[in-house]
C-alpha cells in the first residue's frame, strides 16, 4: 500500500461527498418537459438527489482500517467481498440482501451486473495498480440495486454504490455499463486518498478521475488498447429514443448528446470554452471535459493499453500524498508531470507526452508539482 492511502486507511475523517452519474443539468432539462412520463421521474430523481446531498453534509463519512489478514482471507489472496442488496424500490438503504462473495448468480439481471461490476473494478485496481480495493485496504464492496421509483441516477454515498432502474423512457437500468460503476467506486478510492474538494475545479477533477477510471475499467475488461476504445462513459445507458450515444465523450467533450428534450452536451474540451457557472457545484459534471480530454490525448500519444503507463501517471498524482484537495486544474496538470518525471525520468517520453496533452486542452502546469494551487491558462 503506497505512504498515502497507508496514512488515509487509519481512523479519519474525509468530505462528506455524495456524488452521481447524472448531472443536475441534464436531470433539469427533463424536469421542465411537459411530458409528465419525463418530468415526473426527473423531478422525484432530483428530490431524492437533494435529500441524499444533505445528508452527506451533516453525516461525516469515517474510513477505518480494516486488519489485512481478515481482509485478505485465511489464504492471504487478496480477493473482492461483494454484497448485493434490492431495495425493492424503496428509498430506504441497504435494503435486502440479495447477493454475498462467491455465491452463485441469481435471476435478477441487475443483481448480477452489479455484482460483476463491482468485481471488474476491483480487479483493474488491483492489477493494474496493485490497489487492495477502494480503500487499499480491502474494503467491502457494497451495492444495492432497485432504489425508489424509476429513479433516474447511480451514485456513490461514501460507503456504498447505489443503481437506479431508469424511466425507461430516457434511462435504461443503470446497472449496464460498466463504466458507470467503475466511476462511480473512484469516488471512493478519490475519497481515500487525495480526497479532492467537490466544487469547482477541483469537483471537476474529481469527476474527471471517475470518468478515467471509469472508462479504464470497461477497457481493461475489453482488453482494448486507447486506439481501439471508445472513450464513451455511460454508453447504453440511454434509451432509442434519446439522440445521443453517452453521457459524456473523453475523445470529443461536447458530442455525445443532441436531443430536442436533454440539450446538447454542454461539455468544453479546452480551457477556451471554460464554463463559468454556480450550478452543479461549479460546473463539476460539465468542465471535467477538459481533464479528460487531456487524458484521452495522453491514452492514444502514448498507445497501447491506456491503464499501463498513462492510467499509473494518473493513480501515482492521485496517491502521492502531494496534492492538495482543492488543487485546481494547473496544479493537478503539474502533479502528472511530476508523477511521469519519477517514475519513468526527465524528459522521458511519458513526460513529455503528459506535458502536451495538457497543452493541447489549454493548461499550463503548475511548476511546484500541484503541492498548492496553480493558475489554469
Amino acid at each position: 500500500m503506497d505512504a498515502h492511502s497507508a496514512h488515509t486507511a487509519h481512523s479519519h475523517c474525509v468530505a462528506p461527498v455524495f456524488c452521481t452519474i447524472i448531472p443536475p443539468h441534464l436531470l433539469d432539462h427533463l424536469s421542465r418537459s411537459d411530458n409528465p412520463a419525463l418530468y415526473e421521474p426527473a423531478r422525484r430523481t432530483l428530490e431524492q438527489d437533494a435529500l441524499q446531498r444533505t445528508r452527506r453534509r451533516i453525516t461525516t463519512v469515517r474510513t477505518t482500517a480494516g486488519t489485512a489478514s481478515a481482509a485478505a482471507g485465511e489464504d492471504g489472496e487478496k480477493k473482492p467481498r461483494r454484497t448485493i442488496s434490492d431495495a425493492g424500490h424503496s428509498e430506504k438503504l441497504p435494503g435486502e440482501k440479495v447477493r454475498s462473495e462467491g455465491e452463485k448468480p441469481v435471476e435478477d439481471a441487475s443483481v448480477n451486473r452489479a455484482y460483476t461490476g463491482l468485481g471488474a473494478t476491483f480487479d483493474l485496481y488491483l492489477a493494474a495498480f496493485g490497489r487492495y480495493s477502494i480503500d487499499g485496504a480491502g474494503m467491502p464492496l457494497d451495492a444495492t440495486v432497485h432504489y425508489g421509483r424509476d429513479y433516474g441516477n447511480a451514485f456513490w454515498d461514501g460507503e456504498r454504490m447505489v443503481f437506479g432502474d431508469g424511466d425507461g423512457e430516457v434511462f435504461r437500468d443503470f446497472t449496464l455499463p460498466v463504466d458507470v460503476i467503475g466511476h462511480e467506486l473512484t469516488h471512493g478510492v478519490t475519497q481515500h486518498t487525495a480526497n479532492l474538494a467537490y466544487f469547482g475545479q477541483p469537483g471537476a477533477l474529481n469527476e474527471s478521475v471517475s470518468d478515467v477510471f471509469g472508462s479504464l475499467i470497461k477497457q481493461y475488461g475489453l482488453g482494448q488498447t486507447a486506439d481501439a476504445a471508445d472513450w464513451l462513459i455511460g454508453d447504453g445507458l440511454f434509451t432509442e429514443a434519446v439522440e445521443g450515444a453517452a453521457l459524456r465523450s473523453m475523445k470529443a467533450p461536447g458530442t455525445a448528446y443532441d436531443d430536442d428534450v436533454l440539450g446538447k452536451d454542454p461539455q468544453p474540451a479546452t480551457m477556451k470554452d471554460y464554463v463559468h457557472t454556480g450550478s452543479d457545484n461549479g460546473g463539476v459534471h460539465i468542465n471535467s471535459g477538459i481533464p479528460n480530454h487531456a487524458f484521452y490525448r495522453l491514452a492514444t500519444e502514448l498507445g497501447g493499453h491506456a491503464w499501463e503507463r498513462a492510467g499509473r501517471i494518473w493513480y501515482d498524482t492521485l496517491t502521492s500524498g502531494g496534492l492538495s484537495p482543492d488543487a485546481d486544474f494547473a496544479a493537478f496538470a503539474g502533479a502528472t508531470v511530476a508523477a511521469a518525471n519519477e517514475r519513468y525520468g526527465a524528459g522521458s517520453e511519458e513526460e513529455e507526452a503528459v506535458t502536451k496533452a495538457w497543452s493541447q486542452v489549454g493548461v499550463t502546469p503548475a511548476e511546484d508539482g500541484g503541492g498548492q494551487k496553480g493558475t489554469a491558462a
